[in-house]
């Protein structure tokens, strides 16, 4: 199979589903494409991108209108063309997304949990509480207790501060002197972790033949890894989002998360530099072409490097 025919299944899939979300995908195109490299593009480029996997449009200029609305991004226009670029609220919340996404697997964990006491809070402060933590990985031990392995602290402290709460909050470090047995019973309750496991192990099977194409056959289209890159990231991110990210001590035996976050790593180090061809010559901002990528975005899965077997086609 060619990585085209490969590519074209994972499209007519995408499309065949009943409801089809263009502000998600517009919002993955953002996170990973645009995002960085300046966050900022001309609507008319996304219009054409977006096409690509038979959206609309219509449906494009619906979807970027209520992400403005809802605070992910900001427009500009300059004469006829409408600019889109992300807000201050928009690029926090993706630059929190990013260190999950592309991040590496938890290895090494020293027993700590970071436990968020919720007892000193109104009903609806809680509900906030817990949907916002919800995001960060946390799980609830209790009604009053969330609970983290090994969490980010600079993004909790970032949504504590947002949340307007840092003075009613109670975080403090715990860790397990006995009966991990107990405690490995307790993070299974705590997590909805089989679904996440089912849930990988779909996106495993759905991309493993694009990655069997690509092992035989290194030439791609430059739009070809363009979509193929954006739905791969558009799956994983669907999964990685939900994901506490504990360390594997806590973690089923044969976790699909693993094999998940290997295959996603590696095709996309397959698919990223024609990809962002594709996006060199396509994108347009208010000042030209897109800068090139920021020097973070090279540290993505763990680094990524120019595939010496990839051959580019411009078909």
């Amino acid at each position: 199979m060619k990585p085209e025919t490969a590519c074209r299944r994972l499209i007519d899939e995408f499309r065949s589903r009943p409801t089809v979300r263009a502000g998600s995908l517009i919002t993955t195109v953002f996170g990973d494409a645009i995002a960085p490299r300046g966050g900022n593009v001309w609507l008319g480029s996304l219009i054409e991108a977006m096409s690509l996997f038979g959206i609309s449009e219509r449906l494009v200029r619906t979807s970027v209108f209520r992400l403005a609305r809802d605070g992910w991004l900001q427009s500009e226009q300059i004469g006829r063309r409408a600019y889109y670029s992300l807000s201050d609220e928009g690029r926090a919340k993706f630059d929190q997304a990013t260190h999950r996404i592309y991040g590496s697997p938890l290895t090494d964990w020293d027993g700590q949990w970071c436990l968020v006491l919720l007892s000193g809070l109104e009903t609806a402060a809680k509900e906030r509480v817990r949907k916002e933590c919800g995001w960060l990985g946390f799980g609830a031990l209790s009604a009053n207790v969330l609970a983290h392995p090994a969490p980010d602290l600079a993004d909790l402290d970032i949504t504590i501060r947002r949340l307007g709460i840092a003075g009613q909050l109670v975080v403090v470090n715990g860790q397990t002197i006995r009966n991990e047995d107990g405690m490995r019973k307790l993070a299974h309750s705590s997590w909805n972790l089989a679904d996440l496991d089912e849930r990988y192990g779909e996106f495993v099977k759905t991309f493993r033949p694009l990655m069997a194409a690509l092992q035989k056959n290194r030439e791609i289209p430059e739009k070809t890894a363009f979509v193929a890159r954006t739905l791969l990231i558009q799956e994983y991110r669907k999964i990685m989002l939900r994901d506490p990210l504990l360390p594997q001590e806590l973690l089923p035996a044969d976790w699909q998360g693993a094999a998940a976050f290997q295959l996603c790593g590696n095709l996309y180090r397959m698919l990223f530099a024609a990809a962002d061809q594709y996006l060199t010559e396509t994108m347009e901002t208010a000042d030209g072409p897109l800068p090139l990528p920021a020097a973070g975005f090279m540290q993505r899965f763990g680094g990524l490097h120019t595939d010496p077997g990839r051959q580019v086609s411009n078909g």
